[in-house]
This record gives structure tokens, C-alpha cells and sequence, in this order.
């Protein structure tokens, strides 16, 4: 019997799961001819985050500034790396909004 034959016909809950874990011997070594869990679970079991919690993104492209607006949105990121450059060069910590000596 192949394994990606079998059906599961009841499934199980996490206290069985937790059970099972406990019984289970740590240091038992996999067996020669024993199925890879991606080959049995396929490719969408490779997920590192579940869809529920973290949906993949929309597709489309962001906002691509030109022109004027380009420049003054450069001009916003200097200044405040130029803010915080001055502020450190002082001795003064601006970590939480305000300043402190």
C-alpha cells in the first residue's frame, strides 16, 4: 500500500496530536524507504506562512513618482537623514519623538 493512497477518515485533534508526540520515541531513526512529507503533502504544504494569517499580495505596480514630485520625495528622505545626522551630531536622542539631552 502506497502512502498517498491511504484516506483518512477521521481526522485528528491536537490533543490526540499532543499525545501521539509524547508517545513517541525521540530517538527513533527514519527508515531507508520512508516518504519525504513535501512528496506526500505537495507543493502547496511548502508554505512558510499559512494564507490565513500573511495573503499573498495583490499583483500591480506601485506609484512611480516623476518629474517634480520625484525630486521633492528625494528631497524629504535628505532632509530627515540630514535631521537625525545633526540631532546625533549634538549628543541629543531623538529615539522616542523628543528630543533628550
Amino acid at each position: 500500500m502506497n502512502v498517498l493512497d491511504r484516506h483518512v477518515i477521521d481526522p485528528l485533534d491536537d490533543d490526540e496530536l499532543t499525545a501521539l508526540a509524547l508517545a513517541a520515541d525521540p530517538d527513533t531513526v527514519a527508515d531507508d524507504d520512508a516518504v519525504c512529507l513535501w512528496d506526500v503533502t505537495g507543493p502547496q504544504g511548502v508554505r512558510l506562512v499559512p494564507e490565513w494569517y500573511m495573503p499573498s499580495p495583490m499583483g500591480g505596480g506601485g506609484v512611480v513618482l516623476t518629474g517634480w514630485r520625484r525630486l521633492f520625495a528625494r528631497f524629504n528622505v535628505g532632509l530627515i537623514i540630514t535631521a537625525f545626522l545633526v540631532i546625533n551630531a549634538y549628543g541629543l536622542c531623538n529615539t522616542y519623538g523628543t528630543l533628550h539631552i
